[in-house]
């Protein structure tokens, strides 16, 4: 039970994290690689403290990752994190294809009757 609603802590995270199209867009630009902190703010008109606010979300969300290379210090995209947004939206999507599937059904049998 306990690892369950641990589970769901963080998916709730990681959905409001993504709330914000700023974060989405960085999410997005770490699917193509690691980038800094500069990379990450250039394509958006805010202020590089907006930015470390929204990135501090997004690592709190377990979304991403800082390393350390020198002076540089990437943000990386987290896998798993998105795994599991990913597993919780099929596992929904399966349960609604499998509801209209029965709702079919039923349509198909009362259309059979009618006939």
């Amino acid at each position: 039970m306990r690892s369950e609603t641990e589970a769901d802590e963080r998916l709730d995270r990681a959905f409001l994290a993504l709330a914000d199209p700023v974060r989405r867009g960085m999410v997005a630009r770490l699917s193509r690689g690691p980038a800094t902190v500069n990379e990450l703010a250039e394509p958006f008109a805010i202020s590089k403290q907006a930015v470390s606010k929204h990135i501090k979300v997004l690592e709190a969300a377990g979304l991403i990752t800082r390393s350390r290379d020198a002076q540089r210090r990437p943000c990386h995209l987290e896998p798993a994190a998105l795994e599991a947004l990913t597993g919780w939206i099929d596992a929904q999507r399966l349960n609604t294809e499998d509801r209209f599937r029965r709702l079919d059904s039923v349509l198909e049998t009362l259309k059979e009757k009618d006939q």
